[in-house]
């Protein structure tokens, strides 16, 4: 994944409100329950509100999708608290078969995916599918091999834990690029 590629890919993203919203209206109701259903703690607020680098994060997505109905607003939330640094725009997966290809996961063409740039587009880490509190989840559930399905209720335990997951994988990227050598000579700090 090169500078240029990804800089396109994320160009040709969309906000999160228009991604949700370019979906049917049942699609979006869906995404809309989880979004209300969740919101960060202050611990968590402060702690996004004092990153300093600027991240430009693509999200590969399937508004259809349960898991991404399920962890998509999760992802927003994080996002959305500090937007001076955050840049996240969501992509629809199967209008975007060059990107996905490079982020399969267990053979299989899975979302959410996230893909961490940096401010230069640089590539710093891609994460996707489940995290792992909601493979814990699943697995106490014993769902077999489909999707939930979107729309189903979700426990607000399962939800706050999912959100830490994320959450986690936006700090690795930021500490990632608040450490870098490249990006500390580039800031002077």
């Amino acid at each position: 994944m090169d500078r240029a590629f990804l800089q396109s890919s994320f160009e040709a993203a969309q906000p999160y409100e228009q991604y949700v919203r370019s979906g049917t209206p049942q699609q979006h109701e869906n995404w809309e329950k989880i979004y209300q259903q969740v919101a960060l703690t202050d611990a968590q607020q402060a702690l996004i509100g004092s990153w300093t680098r600027r991240m430009n994060i693509i999200g590969l997505s399937g508004r259809w999708c349960g898991d991404c109905v399920q962890q998509g607003p999760l992802i927003q939330r994080v996002a959305e608290a500090n937007p001076e640094v955050i840049d996240l725009r969501w992509l629809e997966r199967d209008e975007h078969p060059d990107l996905q290809g490079l982020v399969r996961i267990n053979a299989g063409d899975r979302v959410p995916v996230l893909v961490f740039c940096a401010e230069d587009f640089e590539f710093v880490d891609w994460y996707g599918d489940r995290t792992l509190s909601r493979y814990r989840a699943m697995a106490q559930r014993m769902l077999g091999p489909s999707c939930p399905l979107p729309g189903a209720p979700v426990a607000t335990e399962e939800l706050d834990a999912t959100l830490a997951d994320w959450l986690e994988c936006f700090e690795r990227a930021q500490l990632l690029l608040r450490l870098s050598s490249r990006l500390r000579q580039v800031h002077g700090d």
